[in-house]
């Protein structure tokens, strides 16, 4: 569907426009004049012939020319007519703010019948159930909501939720903004949908994304593809979980790598930026959308301020984020020497002390010092001004601000202002700066997610399109209840070309010790059936078996076993010791993802997690490998020889095809033991 028409209209309808203050209706039409939209409007309501100035029309047919787009704000019984006359009378799209679909029990079946309207005539409509679309740099606010002032700029937002979007548009902290789309129930289009439009709209350079479903994970990977190939910036905030997850909560996968967690590797895979809250959001958006703001390629963070304890603050903060705080060269040094006071230590972060506060010259070499450092491609420049100074204070300040602003535009690197606490951050100064190339980021933690999401390294789409057509080629979700034996998952592993411990099944118990005593002790002991995904927890496993007598009492008891029933008994040479790591394939997350942990039993207690979408191959999951926290157990740390991280790659990858081409559910090798010479996954539990 093309949903160009609502977000760039040239044509408006409104259905039950009426001005009885405070309605969806009557805003809408406020909003429309406020912004001066230009093109035609009309309102449809068969009791009046104008409303705000505006002709009146009993009925969407009555219409004398087809709109791009029609917003509806009447009860919820009549909108699916209302929807297919837009049909009929040719309009380009629809907005229905109208409330009592399917987000109450008793209008479920309406928005069913709204759905299939509307997909039957190609109608694209956002909702029901939302605050509209806020086309503002088209001036076409249609929202259910007043937008007073809101200033225009290169910022979009897609939201499910239209309390966030509705208090983004009122939030005075100077983002300029381009289209807000509050999508509602996404009974026809959701925020994926959305997600792409948006991002084909000139002007945009940076998309705040706010979900609370999951959606079609290839239709959003197609979305962040389109992104990226743009070059614009996407953040997003994900909030509550998906059912999906709890049909692997049997394995150690649902625990460990539940629906965010595959959600949040696709977001990261494009080069997306992950926010925690609303103000995350929003500055990660802001910083995003000022493309001067990116670091050079090569070099890290340096911080300035005049505060010992912010410079303190900022460190830490930098540490526990993971964002490199590089030491300045000796020639910059030099440089600072001459220019600080004597009471200044030259450092990163650098304080460079309050000293030389009315000293702007002084303060711009400085700062262009630290910004023509080699190691240095990005500058976090600490400013906070107080709201509602004296006239007398005010040019000081704006003297400090100018000084840091232009030492950074001196430079090749990029730079951003920010505010140790968000209510220090003027709107209109923000918007100022970000017309100079430079945003103004409202918190000093927050000023550092935004350095780390500008080091991000931007999406490859051709690689998401790769996701996408994997996610879209998979079949319906299993009930879940498909379950596979190890013996059989194992057989699949063999045929892959993936080590397993050589074994047998045995019959009984002397089957069990012949069996043994060709494989050779010690031996281990399981228990294999379809409904037994924990072995270990009902008593069906037994390691280091190394004698007869020892393999017949561990038969006898594991038999008696209630879980026995259904199940076989399988004997398996010991494999030599070695890292234990957790490699699973699942299906059932937004995307096909490759699940990497450390751990063996304890790779839930440990929660040390790599989440790699697939298709993957072994380069890009040795990649996740090393980005575990504990990667040293697989690289040698601590004095222990390093493991065949090349070999426990291939064998994870090939975990990955197998649930790609053999149409799985889940597909987990817990645990996979690595050493020097190679990678043996010694169980398996699979799902189709």
């Amino acid at each position: 569907m093309d949903l160009s028409p609502l977000l760039r209209p040239r044509s408006i309808a409104v259905v039950g426009a009426n001005d009885r203050a405070g309605s969806y209706a009557d805003l809408v039409l406020r909003n429309l004049a406020s912004a001066g939209f230009g093109g035609p409007a009309w309102g449809v309501n068969p009791k009046r012939s104008e409303v705000h100035g505006l002709p009146c029309v009993p009925g969407v047919l009555d219409l004398p020319e087809p709109v791009d787009a029609v917003v509806i704000a009447i009860p919820a019984r009549g909108v699916p007519a209302a929807l297919a006359a837009a049909i009929e009378r040719g309009c380009g799209g629809a907005i229905v703010l109208s409330a009592g679909f399917g987000e109450l029990e008793s209008g479920r079946e309406l928005e069913r019948e709204l759905r299939g309207v509307a997909l039957a005539g190609r109608l694209p409509v956002c909702g029901p159930n939302c605050n509209g679309v806020a086309a503002i740099g088209a001036g076409a606010p249609m929202w259910g909501d007043s937008i007073a002032g809101a200033p225009a700029g290169p910022v979009a937002m897609v939201s499910q939720s239209g309390n966030v979007a509705v208090n983004a548009l009122n939030s005075r902290r100077g983002i300029g903004w381009h289209t807000l789309v509050s999508t509602g129930n996404q009974a026809v289009c959701d925020a994926s949908d959305w997600l792409h439009a948006v991002a084909e709209l000139e002007g945009v350079r940076s998309i705040a994304l706010f979900c609370e479903s999951d959606g079609d994970g290839g239709r959003l990977a197609l979305a962040l593809a389109t992104a990226a190939e743009r070059e614009i910036g996407v953040a997003v905030l994900k909030v509550g979980s998906s059912t999906a997850g709890a049909r692997a909560a049997n394995a150690h996968t649902g625990a460990l790598a539940g629906e965010q967690r595959v959600f949040r590797a696709l977001v990261e895979e494009a080069g997306a930026a992950w926010a925690e809250d609303p103000h995350e959001l929003l500055e990660l958006a802001r910083a995003l959308s000022v493309r001067r703001a990116r670091p050079r390629e090569q070099g890290g963070l340096a911080i300035l301020t005049c505060s010992g304890g912010d410079s303190g603050v900022a460190a830490d903060q930098a540490d526990l984020l993971g964002v490199e705080l590089p030491p300045l060269a000796p020639a910059t040094r030099e440089r600072l020497d001459e220019l600080l006071p004597e009471t200044a230590t030259v450092a990163n972060p650098l304080d460079w002390t309050a000293m030389i506060w009315d000293q702007p010259e002084r303060l711009r070499r400085v700062v262009t010092a630290v910004g023509e450092d080699p190691a240095i491609s990005q500058l976090l420049l600490l400013f906070d001004q107080p709201r509602e100074l004296p006239d007398e204070s005010a040019a000081s300040w704006e003297g400090v601000r100018d000084a840091l602003v232009a030492g950074a535009a001196a430079t090749d690197t990029g730079a951003m202002l920010a505010a140790t606490l968000p209510d220090l951050v003027s709107g209109a100064v923000a918007l100022a700066l970000a017309e100079r190339g430079i945003p103004f980021v409202a918190g000093l933690r927050t000023s550092l997610l935004c350095a780390r999401a500008l080091r991000a390294e931007r999406g490859d789409p051709a690689r998401l399109r790769e996701i996408a057509a994997t996610a879209a080629s998979r079949g319906p979700e299993a009930d879940g209840n498909g379950w596979i034996a190890e013996v059989e998952a194992k057989r699949l592993l063999s045929e892959a070309g993936i080590a397993i411990p050589e074994g047998r099944v045995a019959r009984d118990a002397a089957e069990a010790v012949r069996a043994a005593e060709e494989l050779g002790w010690p031996v281990a002991l399981k228990l294999s059936g379809a409904h037994l995904q924990h072995k270990s927890d009902v008593g069906g496993l037994a390691l280091g078996i190394d004698e007869a007598p020892e393999l017949r009492a561990a038969h006898a008891r594991m038999t008696a076993l209630a879980a026995a029933t259904g199940a076989e008994v399988l004997v398996e040479r010991m494999a030599p010791a070695g890292a234990e790591v957790l490699v699973a394939a699942r299906s059932d997350g937004v995307v096909p993802a490759l699940v990497l942990a450390l751990g063996g039993i304890w790779a839930e207690a440990l929660d040390d997690v790599a989440v790699v979408p697939l298709p993957a191959d072994a380069e890009r999951v040795e990649a996740g490998l090393r980005s575990l926290r504990g990667s040293a157990v697989l690289t040698g740390g601590r004095g222990e020889a390093p493991v065949d991280l090349r070999a426990l790659a291939l064998l994870a990858a090939t975990a990955g095809e197998l649930l790609l081409t053999h149409d799985l559910g889940l597909l987990e090798l817990n645990p996979v033991v690595a050493r020097a010479d190679g990678a043996v996954a010694l169980d398996a539990v699979a799902r189709r």
